[in-house]
């Protein structure tokens, strides 16, 4: 099994819904906002998620500028493996629907599904030598 949970991610709120596997959701969306306790349900979810499957969800979520900040930083101390991907990406795959259904929780559905379909890899963090690396060679 390899779950996940995609992420829409709004300015006061995200949308999610958990996979146990490629077209098997696990339960039905559910909707945090981006406060302590709103992300303590988040770690719930994955907590549960892991539970089931016997292994750490992946996180895919859009990025959204800065509103997708403070839940990637979330994912990161929590030590979380996520994909952050470009927001035309899934709108490119939205298009190709023949129902175009504009809602929070249809967007972290199909989140969810396009990390099936494709070959994703998650988000490495950079060490400190290899960003002040980067730094000097700029």
């Amino acid at each position: 099994m390899t779950p996940v949970v995609g992420l829409d991610v709004a300015k006061r709120a995200t949308e999610g819904q958990a996979f146990l596997d490629k077209g098997r959701p696990y339960g039905p969306s559910f909707q945090i906002v981006h406060t302590q306790e709103g992300l303590a349900r988040l770690q719930t979810v994955l907590d549960d998620l892991a539970a089931q499957t016997g292994c750490p969800p992946t996180v895919i979520l859009e990025s959204t500028g800065p509103y997708h900040v403070p839940v990637v930083r979330f994912l990161e101390d929590h030590g979380y493996a996520y994909i952050l991907r470009n927001p035309l990406i899934p709108y490119q795959a939205k298009q190709s629907s023949l129902r175009k259904v504009k809602t929070d929780a249809v967007d972290a559905y199909r989140l969810g599904q396009l990390f099936y379909k494709e070959e994703l890899a998650p988000v490495r963090r950079r060490g400190k030598q290899l960003l002040d690396l980067r730094h000097l060679t700029r």
